[in-house]
Formats: C-alpha cells, sequence, structure tokens
C-alpha cells in the first residue's frame, strides 16, 4: 500500500454506544476490512476511534460505525481527516 493512498480519520460516535459491544465489534470489524488505528469508551458517554486504511477501507468502516452492533443506537457520527505521519501497526481496543 502506497502512503499516498492512506487516510486517517478520527471519529467520535454518540448514542447508546457503552455496555453494547461496540468497541469489541468494532475491532472485529477492522480487522475483517483491514483497516488499523484504536476504539475507545470516553467519559461523556461517546466512542472514539482512529480508523487508518485505504479511502475505500475508510470508507466501508465509517458506513459500519453508523450502525454498529445490533445492540447500539447511533445517533450521531463525527468525522475528521487527520492528515499525521503516525502509521498504525493493527486495530485495537484502548
Amino acid at each position: 500500500m502506497q502512503v499516498s493512498q492512506l487516510e486517517t480519520v478520527h471519529v467520535i460516535v454518540k448514542g447508546v454506544v457503552q455496555g453494547v459491544g461496540y468497541r469489541h465489534a468494532t475491532v472485529r470489524r477492522a480487522h475483517m476490512l483491514g483497516v488499523t488505528g484504536w476504539v475507545q469508551n470516553m467519559e461523556d458517554g461517546t466512542v472514539q476511534a482512529m480508523v487508518q486504511g485505504t479511502p475505500d477501507q475508510v470508507d466501508h468502516m465509517l458506513e459500519w460505525l453508523r450502525r454498529g452492533p445490533p445492540a447500539a443506537v447511533v445517533r450521531d457520527l463525527a468525522t475528521q481527516r487527520e492528515y499525521t505521519d503516525k502509521r498504525y501497526a493493527r486495530f485495537e481496543q484502548l
């Protein structure tokens, strides 16, 4: 994969996204799609993630994050493109 084709997007997910298996399912989906980065619960009740991959991989991951696992109720998804030289080796739950 060429570095120029790598996109990094910071995501904030709001709704019923804690205590419903959201992070665990996100890690599974990320591994399936081949994206790297991380996902974590925040004290304000949101879930934040950093998603890195090709534009196509990132689009598919964002599409999934908008729905989440069956028990989740996603009310809002905010994304911001990050311009970073940092490369994530894997996708993990923080």
